[in-house]
């Protein structure tokens, strides 16, 4: 990795060490790239294109680009394969194992990371359609899977209307996976709404969670920072948010702005509407610094309220 400084972006107000080359901008924590408590991690804002194959093509010439050899994870947008309508996705929808699974295991393989495959249809033997995102060690076995539980249903008078209902089933799994550097949780766009769900995952053990989303220009200019440094000062976590590319062209037209934040509730980085690529150290020894000093979690009255799994 190349010397870092301070950002000298007078739009940023986040006052990050950063550098940057093309659309790739790097966030450097304190501590460096040699601490194994930090998850060197790469947020993908990908342009969605009509070909199915040309999106698992760009995410592998990303990630297979000089500035990302040293990553440990990458994540995908929500629906990266797929445009986001209900029409395509029966036509999209592919098996679990299927080409775009193989394509993302192999992929994960290749380069030595996980690779949370953004979101994409899934169609089971039953003929069900799920939003589905897929999880990928560095052997390309998959370790996680999460079904999309809270369908995105709007329709608000004289605005937009849009109900994933019509097309998608609804999945019923709590997400939660492990690795080297412990648990990280994962939900799609409109689960993060939820905060009981984020709750609960901090409580399997999540010190991560990650979230591919693709808010819409209504809610994510009021909401989309908003609840991610939300719910991660609520559960002393790091919150990862990735977005497809805005396409002003596209039927449905995403807000980009891809996002890390840390337990402390500061952003450490934030995309704008273009491709791009941004990396983010998530350094899991801040976490527990934030835990020990704010103890939230553990001064909790258990015994007079709860959220439990069912």
């Amino acid at each position: 990795m190349p010397d870092l400084k301070l950002c000298t972006n007078t739009d940023c107000k986040y006052s990050c060490l950063t550098w940057q080359t093309n659309t790739v901008v790097y966030i450097k924590s304190e501590k460096g790239y040699d601490n194994m408590a930090i998850i060197k991690t790469a947020i993908l804002q990908t342009h969605v294109y009509m070909e199915k194959s040309r999106n698992i093509n760009r995410a592998a010439e990303l990630i297979a680009s000089p500035e990302l050899k040293d990553i440990d994870l990458a994540v995908l947008p929500e629906m990266f394969c797929c445009p986001y309508e209900n029409k395509y996705f029966p036509e999209y929808a592919e098996p679990e194992g299927g080409d775009t699974w193989e394509k993302c295991s192999r992929l994960a393989a290749e380069h030595g990371i996980y690779l949370i495959a953004g979101s994409m249809p899934e169609q089971d033997e039953d003929g069900h359609i799920y939003n589905t995102s897929y999880v990928f060690d560095r052997k390309g076995h998959q370790i996680g899977k999460h079904r999309k539980m809270h369908l995105f249903d709007i329709d608000v008078k004289g605005g937009q209307y849009f109900k994933e209902s019509e097309t998608l089933t609804p999945g019923n799994q709590i997400t939660v996976f492990d690795t080297e550097f412990g648990k990280i949780g994962l939900c799609i766009c409109y689960d993060f709404r939820f905060p009981e769900l984020a709750r609960l995952m901090a409580d399997q053990g999540a010190e991560v969670i990650i979230v591919p989303a693709a808010f819409n220009m209504t809610t994510g200019p009021l909401h989309w920072e908003l609840m991610f440094r939300q719910r991660a000062v609520d559960n002393q976590c790091f919150t990862v948010g990735v977005s497809p590319a805005r396409d002003e062209q596209g039927s449905y037209v995403a807000y980009g702005n891809s996002i890390a934040v840390d337990p402390w509730g500061a952003v450490l980085c934030r995309a704008g509407a273009e491709e791009t690529t941004l990396y983010a150290d998530l350094d899991v020894e801040r976490l527990e610094a934030v835990r020990a000093q704010l103890p939230i979690l553990s001064a909790r009255r258990t015994d007079l309220y709860e959220v439990r799994e069912k």
